[in-house]
């Protein structure tokens, strides 16, 4: 028994020592971001990913709306966005859709480049600045590469989780630690979106104390109902303010 237990060991060991291993060679410099991060898909595998889920997700969410005025005003600002930042020189290619749901507010960005946002989120916005405010945002998840990174994370988790079975049957306990961090990286992901977004809109023109008002149209939906934000993987709307301000005055700083 004792022998079966230490080689159980040796194995579980093996097994966490090449997910640390595997998440190392991963690790890159992000160039929009400057940031490290284990990433688990290159651009062109990203791009794929996401132009092959792009219409699970629109159906999901009832189509796309049926007004291309509006669509041609969604894809005006995008692309605006896109031409005026370093989103230009990217391999991403962006798109930009307008979804039919009108009771879900919600605006998501897929890897490679494919922006969603919601008519219930668009119809509660009150200018074209705002428009700009969540567009740039959703480039900033891809840019950042948050898909690909959450993906990379996932895997160093599962595999660690095995390696922890192995070893010593406390893999439940390691996958849930795993998903805390996923969880806590989740927010993180937000805030750098928010950043990113101001920096962009600010590149191109846009007002950005109108992502101010943004969140306060997400405050006001989500109601004195919403979640907690250590419950949530969104930070609190009240903590993205704050932090969207600290952004408006570090960019107004460097320009």
């Amino acid at each position: 028994m004792s022998r079966n237990w230490k080689i159980r060991i040796a194995i579980g060991l093996v097994i966490v020592a090449f997910a640390y291993f595997q998440r190392c060679s991963r690790t890159e410099e992000n160039p929009y971001t400057g940031r490290e991060q284990a990433i688990a898909l290159n651009a062109q595998d990203e791009i794929a990913l996401g132009l092959q889920s792009a219409p699970q997700m629109i159906q999901e969410y009832g189509g796309l709306y049926q007004n291309q005025e509006l669509q041609d005003q969604v894809d005006y600002v995008g692309q605006k966005l896109v031409r005026s930042t370093v989103a230009k020189d990217s391999p991403y290619q962006f798109d930009f859709h307008l979804l039919a749901d009108g009771e879900t507010i919600n605006a998501f960005a897929l890897p490679g480049g494919q922006v969603f946002i919601t008519y219930a989120l668009y119809s509660r916005l009150q200018n074209e600045d705002q428009l700009a405010g969540v567009l740039g945002h959703e480039i900033g998840h891809v840019l950042g590469r948050h898909s690909s990174e959450r993906i990379a994370e996932s895997d160093f988790w599962r595999t660690v989780s095995q390696g922890a079975n192995v070893g010593a049957n406390a893999g439940d306990l390691v996958a849930g630690i795993g998903q805390n961090t996923l969880l806590t990286n989740g927010r993180g992901d937000e805030l750098e979106s928010d950043d990113l977004g101001v920096r962009f809109m600010m590149e191109t023109g846009y007002d950005p104390y109108e992502m101010i008002q943004v969140m306060e149209i997400l405050k006001a939906a989500a109601g004195p109902s919403r979640v907690p934000e250590f419950q949530s993987t969104h930070p609190d709307p009240d903590n993205r303010i704050e932090k969207i301000k600290e952004s408006i005055q570090k960019y107004k700083g460097g320009s």
